[in-house]
């Protein structure tokens, strides 16, 4: 997929910006876990920032699995723009691989990324977005 057909989303309550990237979710849940009463999917919007403070929110979008979820103070940069000085490599059981850090992707197509924060990649083969994960491992019932 061209990063120029990519569907973002953002809800701002004026001191921060989150910002939500759907097709790079993995819906491994985390924000709803997290912070049930700021994430609710079943809502429109279904990201209600008022809900929680800004250390909440920002603690919740660092745990954020896959990055779908990033943020932008209104006087800062985007968090997803400023480049991890380390990479960490996380295998989670019977799911994606996830890699922390900043990395540099060259898709078959040639098409290159450049991906920060933390990137989901699917080792069960049944992604519909590959090299990522978008959830299908849980479908299939992949065990790893």
């Amino acid at each position: 997929m061209s990063l120029e057909n990519e569907i973002v989303k953002e809800y701002s309550n004026g001191e921060m910006t989150i910002i939500w990237k759907p097709k790079t979710c993995i819906h491994s849940a985390e924000c709803v876990k997290r912070l049930p009463e700021v994430y609710k999917p079943n809502e429109k919007p279904w990201i209600q920032m008022e809900n929680a403070g800004t250390e909440a929110l920002k603690t919740q979008i660092d745990a954020c699995p896959s990055g779908a979820l990033s943020y932008r103070m209104s006087n800062q940069e985007s968090s997803e723009d400023s480049y991890a000085e380390e990479t960490k490599v996380e295998v989670l059981e019977n799911g994606p691989l996830l890699v922390h850090g900043t990395l540099f992707v060259t898709k078959p197509s040639g098409e290159k990324e450049t991906k920060t924060k933390t990137t989901a990649f699917c080792r069960c083969g049944a992604s519909n977005n590959k090299p990522y994960c978008d959830g299908e491992h849980r479908k299939i019932d992949f065990k790893a």
